[in-house]
């Protein structure tokens, strides 16, 4: 049992204040003993006044009363980390959710709390620092084999100078418990290394040399995206929509497509049924990268909004230390967290238990700075071996009513690098992915050259210009050329904006396809064109609409894609005004 020991002075559902002797710590982990100390539940201090704590429960406080014991840890609330953490599915606390399901049944148990790394697996350890090596925190120790990667151990990032390695293991099998290195300073302190370390979710890993500024694109395969709202890798993007337009099938399916290393999922409070698709799907999904399983380079954290709502915070903060992690052994990782409007609801039921001053909509006054803090922990960073990492992290928003200037949202959008609007009007048109072409934006390059997208956007806005004219005027009253505008932007939507998941050509193209794809369809749309009516107009490019479909279904550079390229500029000779 802990040595300090505290007292419950106050229960306000999931918030405890605690009343205590010895010096606590801010984020410090303590367990409240329900009865007789037989069942213990998880808390973390977020509040110290004085010789008083207050603690948020990760779990459901009934049985607690005042009087009942509190022990404190010392510890922070901190994650495992090591090999075997790919493959996995974990909930919010970093509890490994399929053993747990098989030592607790169906229903989850309260104050149930299991090792996240298993302590029992070996792993074939290879030495890579030699005894005399001079090393800092984040250099590479050994390495493991684990799946198609090279796991490093590495240093402690916890320490600070230059350490000494003073012995090294032979190569061979150890647990992620047994010491594999151990160090000493100038002044002759002595450091264990194990193949396990752990680190605490609330502070950045920053054991490189130097932080960069991202300029190198991530492909995701989506047109949408990768020509008019690019990612940068290391960067950071929002998905906010209204419920039911897509947000978690397209993260999905970047996450699937998206070329990076390392896909971490944080389902931070989305519906129980999204992550069990989720869950179900992964397993049996081929990487379309390695031809082996998706889930070989996938680590799930499912804090679903049936799971306790504290731990949705907790989630978060999971989910992008163990992206740091992995950066730290210079590989992509791409974090999507679904969705961050509910890990701030959170935040506003524990900043109301907590009396705080409110902000707007009731939120606390400093969610800015904390979804801020969040996305600054994605980014691109030089290691101290000189390679590269990156954490590329993407959030969804489900404002309510799908109102984009609801305070989570302009919190977001103030930090993030890209905007993928989701349009519920798209959405009910069938039009996927439904990212509004006209309210999104990216402040990162795209695959295709500036000043071809900016033509691209303005043909879009100028047909949607017309289109609402049309509304009201009707197509009699629209000028042919109005006309011909108007079809020519609902071609570029219909063609390249829209794909089809159900198709394997489709799903996902490659960025040289779409350079040579977009390049084509600019030349077309640019084309001028000549025409009787708005009936002879609108045929033509509903027959061209169906040919450009069929040319996205086709292998790319296939025979049948240049038949079908070939098609279309005939297609399009036959209307072709060459009059000057």
């Amino acid at each position: 049992m802990s040595e300090n020991i505290g007292k419950i002075i106050g229960v306000n559902g999931n918030l405890l204040k605690v009343e205590f002797n010895t010096p606590v710590i801010q984020n410090e982990v303590a367990y409240a003993c329900v009865g007789n100390g037989d069942l213990k539940l998880k808390a973390e201090v977020i509040r110290i006044r004085g010789n008083t704590a207050e603690l948020q429960v990760f779990e459901d406080t009934v049985g607690l009363k005042i009087g009942d014991p509190v022990e404190f840890t010392g510890d922070l609330l901190s994650v495992e980390l090591g090999p075997g953490l790919l493959t996995q599915v974990f909930d919010g606390l970093q509890n490994p959710l399929p053993r747990l399901a098989e030592e607790c049944g169906f229903f989850l148990q309260r104050g149930k709390y299991l090792p996240a790394l298993p302590r029992d697996t070996k792993w074939a350890y290879t030495p890579v620092a030699n005894v005399g090596d001079t090393v800092t925190a984040g250099d590479t120790l050994g390495t493991i084999p684990e799946g198609m990667f090279d796991h490093c151990v590495m240093v402690p990032f916890g320490i600070r100078g230059k350490w000494t390695v003073e012995s090294v293991v032979t190569a061979g099998e150890y647990t992620v418990e047994e010491v594999v290195a151990v160090l000493k300073d100038d002044k002759g302190n002595a450091r264990e290394c194990q193949i396990m370390q752990r680190w605490p979710i609330k502070m950045p890993i920053k054991a490189y040399a130097e932080r960069l500024r991202p300029t190198e694109s991530m492909a995701s395969g989506l047109r949408t995206i990768d020509t008019f709202f690019p990612v940068a890798k290391g960067g950071t993007f929002c998905v906010p929509g209204p419920f039911g337009a897509g947000k978690t099938v397209l993260q999905q399916i970047m996450s699937r497509h998206a070329e990076v290393d390392i896909v971490i999922i944080a389902a931070c409070g989305e519906r129980a049924g999204e992550v069990v698709e989720t869950l179900r799907e992964f397993p049996e999904l081929t990487d379309p990268r390695t031809g082996k399983s998706l889930m070989e380079r996938t680590l799930i954290i499912c804090n679903t909004s049936s799971m306790p709502v504290a731990a949705r915070e907790a989630s978060v903060y999971t989910g992008v230390t163990l992206a740091e992690y992995y950066r730290q052994m210079g590989l992509d990782v791409l974090l999507l967290a679904d969705s961050t409007s509910r890990w701030a609801q959170a935040l506003r039921e524990m900043s109301g238990r907590l009396e705080e001053i409110p902000g707007e909509e009731a939120f606390p006054a400093y969610l800015e700075s904390v979804i801020a803090s969040f996305y600054e922990r994605g980014g691109v960073v030089r290691l101290n071996n000189g390679e590269t990492g990156s954490v590329t992290i993407g959030g969804t928003v489900s404002p309510a009513g799908g109102n984009f200037e609801e305070p989570v949202t302009q919190a977001t959008l103030k930090v993030v690098g890209a905007f993928h609007g989701l349009s519920r009007a798209r959405s009910d048109a069938r039009r996927y992915p439904a990212i509004d072409p006209l309210d999104s934006w990216s402040k990162y390059p795209s695959v295709v050259e500036l000043d071809k997208v900016a033509k691209a956007r303005k043909m879009l806005r100028d047909g949607s210009e017309v289109g609402q004219m049309m509304k009201v005027v009707g197509e009699e009253g629209t000028s042919i050329d109005d006309f011909i505008q108007y079809m020519k932007s609902e071609y570029i939507d219909a063609t390249y904006l829209q794909q089809n998941a159900f198709v394997e050509t489709d799903a996902a193209n490659s960025v040289e396809r779409q350079k040579y794809v977009f390049d084509r369809l600019l030349k077309l749309v640019d084309t001028k064109m000549k025409f009787k009516d708005q009936g002879q107009a609108r045929s033509f490019f509903q027959q061209l609409t169906q040919t450009c479909r069929d040319w996205n279904n086709s292998e790319f550079q296939s025979d049948e894609f240049n038949k079908i390229e070939e098609q279309m500029t005939k297609t399009l000779a036959e209307v072709s005004d060459y009059a000057e």
